[in-house]
């Protein structure tokens, strides 16, 4: 199972810091350059894009960001393996990703994406349902021996720094020829994501994986957000249509919390 970092030409000290994580926990990198905001001709990028979607118009940096993604999915199906790890190249790993990143044993046949990221703050939680044990050898389990488990996403957690995608879930991903979402909510917010419910994407817990953006400096791409979040008519009007989309998702969130599904931790390995 190959491991894919993508990063940024002018960012070589992200490239060296990712490298000296991995190196400890046995994993190699195959870097993915990715697409710059600041330097790729707009018209390239913003060809791939609706104007308009569900959050609004997206920021050029996550256009920028999805552009990336996507190159490291072709590079996956060039291969023939049957997952692949993305990661972003602000990532933080966890001791725990050294045992679990060098095959894809413990993936379930049914799994198209698994998130093995944990983002937003300490106390995120995320509706899981399914809630299964990996099947790890007691031999593989990382110290101290963590149980890690599995459960079905059934509520938003955004932040792509981290995931598994098998062939399936690549192929389904690039036959999109427009896309109205940032790469986070296109994968994991099934609020307004089309391609949510055909991915299912499985959360991994604890998590083995970390952005930068919450153990130190933000990410590179939120200067271009700055005018958009900006306070203003059309901010409010953006937030009220989020909280439309997530007010909708709310039955089926209460069918599932009555079908045995829970809100989860989500946490850190160490």
């Amino acid at each position: 199972m190959r491991l894919y970092l993508i990063n940024l030409a002018r960012r070589p000290d992200r490239l060296a810091a990712t490298l000296r994580q991995a190196a400890p926990l046995g994993l190699s990198l195959e870097r993915v350059e990715a697409v710059d905001a600041a330097r790729e001709d707009a018209s390239t990028v913003d060809c791939w894009f609706q104007q308009g979607g569900p959050l609004g118009e997206i920021p050029r940096g996550d256009k920028a960001c999805l552009l990336s993604h996507r190159r490291a999915w072709e590079l996956f199906l060039a291969g023939g393996d049957a997952h692949a790890v993305f990661l972003e190249d602000d990532v933080r790993l966890s001791a725990g990703a050294g045992a679990l990143l060098k095959d894809d044993v413990w993936i379930p046949a049914d799994a198209g994406i698994v998130k093995l990221e944990h983002y937003g703050p300490p106390g995120q939680r995320v509706l899981l349902g399914d809630l299964r044990p990996l099947a790890l050898a007691p031999a593989r389990k990382p110290a101290p021996r963590e149980d890690f488990q599995m459960g079905r996403m059934l509520s938003r957690h955004t932040g792509a720094a981290a995931y598994i995608l098998s062939r399936g879930a690549a192929q389904m991903l690039l036959g999109e020829t427009r896309f109205d979402l940032p790469v986070d909510h296109l994968l994991f917010n099934p609020n307004n994501s089309k391609l949510f419910a055909k991915l299912a994407p499985w959360q991994l817990v604890p998590a083995i994986a970390r952005q930068k953006e919450f153990v130190g400096a933000k990410s590179d791409i939120e200067g271009t957000r700055t005018r958009l979040r900006a306070f203003g008519l059309s901010y409010v009007r953006r937030e009220l249509v989020r909280l439309g989309y997530d007010l909708k998702l709310l039955p089926r969130q209460i069918m599932a919390l009555l079908g045995g599904a829970r809100f989860t931790r989500i946490k850190t390995a160490s």
